[in-house]
């Protein structure tokens, strides 16, 4: 996935400025990053968590010295208080500590009457009718995609004149002119050929359904392109990365949108039906998300809490693998192991219900006409043998350098694309590698069909009505059980398949690694399966006759016999898949899972299990990041790796701001500054919040106060009752300072301040400085001696000094 990164050139976003409450402000600077292309005013589909805030308002402190109306904040709260600013992380302890806060209160109200008792109830449920209606939503949208990707991707080939709104294999199935040897053809479906020239011999025929196949793929994706740019820059990539990232904490404001949503949903079946070498799976772990954000603000409970909204979100991206794979169990996995950064057990029985609620509205849709959730669904009948684990294994280091390879080349792309002029055109880039993958996938007909209908056939067992090359095997009509073929000489059709598969291959890894990452939907599971199934399906093949020429070879003699069913290419298509996604993505437990579900048989298990994990020592050995984290990285998110250890003798003082020869700490006392000197604060720093001391002198702590509540706090008292002025108190303190006479009222904001901020020592070992941000969630942590207070560390200190550690580029954190 990339995203257009750069300046923030919205509203408000602009250095030295507070002037609106929904500007970025970072624990350090405002984010400044060239080269954007990316529009950030597109805000409206998903509000700040209390939509009372007006979108425009601006805040100019009401003019120093002016005298305005002002508020008591003890009496009500504030709109906007305890909110975030875009691209800034949330405060995880906050957040659970007000959600404890809010259902002890119903709880205790529950007691009270019969209404506040019923309120309770639906309270408790509200999680799980919201996780229905995420499933629901899910399942039917993934149905849409399917049905229309199937429709659109025939589309290139040609239209069944009996009703314009079937693909290929629906029309055939409902003409009474078609035989079982050549179930394609019917004369209801016509080639565009035969639709121009009427005829579909020749060279000039074959030259017309060229031409209209590069035709329509270069209309599909500039269509899908030319939508994301135009209406939703975030609908760009497979969204996993961003996925992670918010799940962290972070907060990308529209990334869950309702534009982002309807654009990604359309542009998917574009860019899928465009035959780019892209998957459709990884996407809809975003589309399930943008459900779960959307239908999070029908419920105040998920609205108002952001810790809340991404368990909500978690169980999304379950049910999005869910209806991806046709996997429910392994979508819970997939967010377990793989996206999630907060997953308590409540979170893992609802990833679990809307999962299943997903996988069951698919099924109901029924997309591809089979019963079936996913269009490779396959049995194996043959039980694998010991001695097959070594090619198994063979596989997986297949798998692993693949992924390490891709991870490598695809990231060096990346950072091309976001350092020359090549990223400031994106329709042109996406147009010529469309243009490219068209020309060269059309003359072979593994390339010309979908990823997914390629993945199909290399993990089809052959049958005896199988009429694919891959299945033209001598003497096929020789069986020694019924219902299972003996292996067999492969005939001309299948030395003409491996070829053919051979030039697949080759093409696959080489445009994918151009094709991931650009500014349309993308998802990387498909084409990574395909390379590993490809590569498989070879490998199987060649054991296959190997096992029939040299049976009488020591490794097969005990237990492959003349004439016996003994090796099964499709299984070998089917482990090489597993190796090649695991190498690329470093699943391993939901990866085993989701590959099981797939084929439906446990005895398959270990073999896919011994994939995996080679694959993933063999890419870890090469990179430790996944193509997932690597995308983090390089596009600066602030993810903390829960994953990595931190294994350096660091201390928190190494660490903190400000340093040595830096200037000092900017702190706020408890009772003695006026409203000029905090308005003078804000508007010359980018900080995100203050510590609040007793003095400047005694340095003791006190607490620690958010910039975004301090300017929304100031603009409601300047606005809502008169008396304060700029000379006014602002006081922390339970009771107001003594003043003298005839001043201006003091202004209490006690309600703002966290009295409890985490605190370390000034020597407290970096690495449980690392496991504390992990573990809470932290936005900032604050370094004392002696109860003084002596600096900050925030989470972008801490990202910094891990890729400082690791001898990366430290700047390269971009975000809060």
């Amino acid at each position: 996935m990339a995203t257009w990164h750069g300046a923030m050139d919205h509203r408000g976003f602009h250095q030295g400025s507070f002037n609106s409450f929904q500007s970025s402000s970072s624990d350090e600077d405002l984010m400044d990053i060239p080269g954007t292309a990316m529009d950030f005013s597109m805000r409206d589909d998903v509000p700040p968590l209390d939509g009372e805030i007006e979108e425009n308002r601006s805040y100019n402190g009401g003019g120093i010295g002016s005298s305005n109306r002002i508020m008591d904040f003890l009496e009500e709260p504030i709109p906007g208080v305890g909110t975030y600013d875009d691209f800034n992380t949330i405060d995880w302890v906050r957040e659970k500590s007000r959600d404890r806060d809010r259902h002890r209160e119903i709880t205790n109200k529950s007691k009270e009457s019969t209404w506040a008792l019923i309120h309770s109830v639906s309270d408790a449920f509200s999680g799980w009718l919201l996780m229905l209606l995420i499933g629901l939503l899910s399942g039917s949208l993934a149905g849409l995609i399917d049905i229309s990707a199937h429709w659109m991707t025939d589309l290139k080939e040609g239209i069944c004149t009996s009703g314009i709104w079937f693909n290929h294999e629906h029309c055939c199935w409902n003409s009474n002119h078609v035989t079982f040897e050549n179930r394609d053809k019917c004369p209801e479906w016509n080639s565009w050929s035969q639709l121009i020239i009427s005829t579909n011999e020749g060279a000039f025929a074959y030259i017309v359904n060229y031409f209209m196949y590069v035709l329509w793929a270069l209309l599909f994706a500039f269509l899908a392109v030319s939508l994301v740019k135009v209406f939703a820059p975030y609908a760009c990539g497979s969204g996993i990365p961003e996925i992670k990232t918010i799940l962290s904490g972070f907060i990308i404001r529209g990334y869950l949108g309702k534009w982002t949503l309807m654009i990604k949903t359309i542009t998917l079946v574009l860019a899928v039906s465009s035959g780019l070498s892209l998957g459709k799976e990884g996407p809809l772990v975003h589309v399930a998300c943008c459900c779960g954000n959307i239908l999070c603000h029908c419920f105040n409970k998920y609205r108002k809490n952001e810790a809340k909204r991404r368990e909500v979100l978690s169980a999304a991206a379950a049910a999005g693998v869910s209806v991806a794979f046709g996997a429910p169990i392994g979508g819970v996995l997939f967010s377990l192991e793989e996206v999630s950064y907060y997953f308590p057990l409540k979170t893992l029985w609802r990833s679990f219900f809307a999962a299943l609620v997903a996988a069951f509205t698919l099924r109901s849709i029924n997309p591809f006409g089979n019963s079936r959730l996913v269009l490779f669904y396959v049995e194996f009948h043959t039980p694998w043998h010991l001695f097959e684990l070594v090619p198994f294994i063979m596989l997986g280091i297949f798998g692993g350098l693949w992924g390490a390879l891709f991870i490598r080349t695809n990231i060096a792309w990346c950072r091309k694309r976001k350092t020359t002029q090549l990223g400031k055109y994106p329709v042109v880039e996406v147009l010529v590698v469309t243009a490219i993958t068209a020309i060269l996938a059309f003359p072979n007909e593994y390339t010309r069909v979908s990823t997914s209908e390629l993945i199909s056939e290399l993990f089809n067992d052959c049958g005896l009505l199988d009429s694919s090359k891959l299945c033209d095997y001598k003497n096929r009509f020789n069986t020694s059980k019924a219902g299972e073929l003996p292996d067999r000489p492969a005939g001309e059709g299948v030395y003409s398949a491996m070829w053919q598969l051979a030039l697949t291959l080759i093409l696959k890894i080489v445009i994918t690694i151009f094709t991931f990452g650009m500014k349309i939907p993308s998802g990387l599971f498909i084409p990574s399966m395909a390379v590993g199934a490809i590569a498989g399906r070879l490998l199987g093949v060649g054991m296959e006759q190997l096992a029939y020429y040299h049976h009488d070879w020591a490794i097969f003699n005990s237990w492959c016999s003349q004439g016996a069913d003994c090796i099964t290419p499709g299984l070998y298509a089917m482990v090489g898949a597993a190796a090649c996604l695991g190498g690329v993505t470093r699943m391993t437990v939901s990866l085993v899972v989701i590959m099981f579900e797939l084929t439906g048989g446990l005895e398959y298990i270990v073999p896919l299990m011994a994939a995996a994990m080679t694959s993933k020592w063999v890419a870890d050995a090469l990179g430790r990041e996944g193509i997932y984290d690597a995308h983090i990285r390089l596009n600066g998110y602030p993810f903390l790796e829960a994953k990595e250890e931190f294994a350096h003798k660091t201390l928190a003082m190494d660490v903190m701001k400000p340093r040595r020869n830096d200037p000092l700490l900017t702190v706020l006392t408890q009772d003695s500054m006026t409203v000029e000197d905090v308005e003078t604060i804000i508007s010359e720093t980018t900080y995100s919040g203050f510590p609040v001391v007793v003095s400047r002198e005694s340095q003791r702590l006190v607490g620690f106060v958010l910039r975004r509540d301090l300017i929304i706090s100031i603009e409601n008292a300047r606005k809502k009752q008169d008396g304060v002025v700029s000379t006014s108190i602002i006081y922390f303190t339970e009771h107001s300072p003594p003043v003298p006479p005839y001043t201006p009222p003091t202004l209490k904001l006690r309600n703002i301040l966290d009295l409890s901020p985490f605190t370390v020592t000034d020597l407290t070992p970096m690495e449980i400085v690392v496991d504390i941000f992990r573990k809470l969630g932290l936005r900032q942590c604050l370094v004392t001696h002696n109860g003084r207070l002596l600096g900050i560390i925030t989470k972008k200190d801490v990202l910094k000094h891990i890729a400082q550690m690791a001898n990366q580029d430290p700047d390269s954190i971009l975000f809060n």
